[in-house]
Formats: C-alpha cells, structure tokens, sequence
C-alpha cells in the first residue's frame, strides 16, 4: 500500500507546484489525474497551460468525477499519482445536481460520500504513493447563497476524510509547505 500527502491551502498558495515537486522528488511512472473541465475560454487557457508545463513522460487522465473507477481501468502501473484538484472534483460533482441555485443537498452529500470513498479505496489499494491537492474554502466569508454554502461544506467534509487517511497533510502559505499531519522533523 502507498502513502497518502494531501496538500491543503488557499488559491495560488503555491499547492500545485509543491505537488509536482514532490513527485519530481519521488521518481518513477508518474500518473497525473486532471478534474479541471474547460467549460470557457478562460478556463480552457488554463488547462492547456498546465498541460504544457507537465512532463511529456507523465501519463495524464483527465476526469472530472469517478476518479476511481478511471484508475481502476487503466492498464498501465504507475509508481505515485497526483489528483490535481480534489476542490474541482467536487465541483463537478455539484454541478451534477443540475439547478445550481437549489441543490438537493442530501443528493450531493450522498454522491460526494460515494466518491470520496470508492477515491480512498482506490489510494489504499494501490501500490503507488498518491498526492491530492486542495483547496481551504473555509477560512473566508459564508457564501451568501445556498450553493455556495453546500460547496463549502462538501469540500471541506472531502478535505476532512482525506487527511484523517492521510500520512502526511501540509498547509500551503505563500509557496511554504507547513507540515501539519504526519511530518518527522529530522536533525
């Protein structure tokens, strides 16, 4: 079984190029997972940017939700895997719900739990080492509307499980990783 690193922090804290670091670091087949969709212009610029920034030898799967089953069906092994963003994938999984402005929150709950469980499956049953990166969405204001107030809890809920199975969690500040879980300081 492989080690679990969840990387948590507020947006451009530096959690993605802490990650990609880590597995430069790490070595070996390198499986990247994607849940970013280019649903507009802007956010298309983005993931083709990430795209070219990647190692041309990293195996990429870009999935939005059932990210295990995905794993699951792919016949190549890989030696670590970097779940670049858990925040995205659920995102994707709210806008399943359809009517964005009334979600049926106990839907959501229940497709989220599916997903983060058969997720956590999936990194105890594989050989490889997993890193996921995250956004902290609760440090802020309450969203002043329901679904973004269900968007908060169900990310932080999906933050909360992972780091309880994780072996080591840090807090990105400002490029920083802060070791909050799991890290052996060393003399």
């Amino acid at each position: 079984m492989g080690r679990l690193i969840l990387i948590l922090g507020g947006a451009r804290s530096g959690k993605s190029t802490q990650a990609q670091r880590l597995v430069k670091t790490h070595g070996g087949q390198v499986l990247f997972i994607a849940t970013a969709e280019g649903l507009d212009d802007e956010m298309r610029a983005r993931i083709a940017a990430h795209r070219s920034e990647r190692p041309p030898d990293w195996q990429t799967l870009e999935i939005p939700y059932n990210v295990a089953d995905a794993f699951a069906r792919l016949s190549s092994p890989a030696d670590v895997v970097l779940l670049d963003c858990l925040t995205l994938l659920v995102s994707n999984l709210l806008l399943l719900e359809g009517d964005i402005d009334q979600p049926d929150m106990a839907r959501a709950e229940k497709r989220l739990e599916a997903e983060i469980q058969a997720l956590l499956e999936a990194i105890h049953g594989s050989r490889a080492d997993w890193i996921v990166v995250s956004n902290e969405v609760g440090l802020g204001l309450v969203p002043p509307y329901p679904s973004g107030r269900l968007y908060r809890d169900l990310l932080g809920y999906a933050n909360q499980r992972l780091a309880a199975q994780a072996d080591e969690v840090y807090w990105m500040v400002a490029g920083i990783p802060v070791p909050i879980h799991g890290y052996r300081f060393t003399i």
